[in-house]
Parts: structure tokens; C-alpha cells; sequence
């Protein structure tokens, strides 16, 4: 099974391809110059298939990351495999960053809490024990609430990070182990196939709060 997966809604864009498993490439983009980093999505799906000698219809299963982070991120990754699923008739499987990030830590002696920045004194969490399994299904929090997961290992984002420092909470950034989060949605979407029912019709953006939207001013 040849497997193609992405993720536009975190820090950078990941893009991987793997068969049966085993991972052919796995490639990270950042922001260039101006541009924000999914805007380089379907150039580097391309590239990559190229290099490969594949097709898209060559490809038998899509996995992408669904949120939550960038609006514009989960709406890029979202449409981008939504479409090209439908087009293909093939299995979609979505994953959010929660679950991605909670795999960076290895072995774990407690719960994984993690916990990302939603702005407006608000947070985004989830939970999970040591096996891995989901305690807390995503959820916004208050800032204030996050308190009550001190006793858990804590993955964050830095605004997250700065405000546990600031209230003597420890926490680890994400941005500061070294796995390639491409393959983790990668491995993570592979077994979610392997044992699901993954319809790309069921697939939907985990905004968790309704994204921000701007009124155009009254013409006078």
C-alpha cells in the first residue's frame, strides 16, 4: 500500500510516502520568503511522486493531519486531501495534531498532556495515557485550566510553554525534539487504515472553535 501523507497545520509543512510501512521520503518545508509554507504543498507532492516514477492514481491511501492549528493550514491540507481522496476512491485518514505530537515522547512514565496556543486565553488539549491511548479527546480549554494537567508530561507550543514558565509548570516544546512529525502522521495514518474504516466522506477540519472570519467594511 503506498501511502501519502501531509501536514500543513502545525510550525512547517510535512510531506511523506511510504509502501507497505516503510518510508521511501519524508520532506520538511518552511516559510520562503513571503510565502507561508502551504503554499509549497502540491509542488513538493509532485516533486516527490516524480522522483519516484508515480503517478497520483499510483497512490492507494491519503493520510492528512486535520487540526487543530493555522486556520489556513487545516483548510490547505484538508481540501487538498479531501479532493484528490475523492478523486482516487481511496481511504483517507485524518489525525490531529494533538495525536502527532503527543507520539514525541517515548515510553512515558505518566499521562501526555499537550497543549496548544488558541489564543484569547484559551488552549488546545488533549490527553493520553501511557500506552497511547486517549484519555481526553481534543478540547479548548481556559489557560487557567491547564493547571490541573501539572502532573502530567507536558508537550506545548512556546506561547504555551512561556505562560506554564511563568506559573512554575514545566512543559516541552515540540519544536525542540529532533522525530520528523512527518512520519510520525505517516506511521500514525497507516495503522488507522490497516484497521478502519477510513472514507474520505467522513473526514472533516478539527477547528475546535469556530476560525476567524473578517466582515468587509460598509461602503458609505
Amino acid at each position: 500500500m503506498k501511502l501519502l501523507t501531509f501536514d500543513t497545520c502545525l510550525n512547517k509543512t510535512y510531506v511523506t510516502l511510504s509502501d507497505d510501512g516503510k518510508i521511501l521520503e519524508s520532506r520538511t518545508i518552511e516559510n520562503r520568503d513571503e510565502k507561508y509554507h502551504s503554499a509549497f504543498l502540491i509542488s513538493t507532492i509532485a516533486e516527490i511522486l516524480k522522483k519516484y516514477g508515480l503517478k497520483m492514481q499510483d497512490i492507494d491511501a491519503l493520510g492528512t493531519n486535520t487540526g487543530p492549528g493555522s486556520f489556513t493550514g487545516i483548510r490547505a491540507c484538508v481540501t487538498v486531501a479531501r479532493v484528490i481522496a475523492q478523486q482516487l476512491d481511496c481511504p483517507l485518514a485524518g489525525v490531529s495534531s494533538l495525536e502527532i505530537l503527543s507520539k514525541l515522547v517515548r515510553h512515558p512514565e505518566k499521562n501526555t498532556a499537550v497543549m496548544l496556543d488558541a489564543r484569547k486565553n484559551q488552549f488546545y488539549l488533549a490527553v493520553y495515557d501511557r500506552n497511547g491511548n486517549e484519555l481526553t479527546a481534543p478540547a479548548l480549554i481556559n489557560s487557567e485550566e491547564a493547571e490541573n494537567f501539572k502532573d502530567c508530561r507536558i508537550i506545548s507550543d512556546e506561547a504555551v510553554h512561556k505562560y506554564l514558565k511563568e506559573r512554575n509548570i514545566g512543559s516541552e516544546l515540540y519544536t525542540g525534539f529532533s522525530d520528523d512529525l512527518g512520519i510520525i502522521l505517516n506511521n500514525i495514518a497507516y495503522k488507522k487504515i490497516k484497521i478502519s474504516d477510513c472514507s474520505w466522506a467522513k473526514l472533516k477540519p478539527l477547528y475546535l472553535q469556530a476560525p476567524p472570519v473578517t466582515m468587509p467594511k460598509t461602503l458609505k
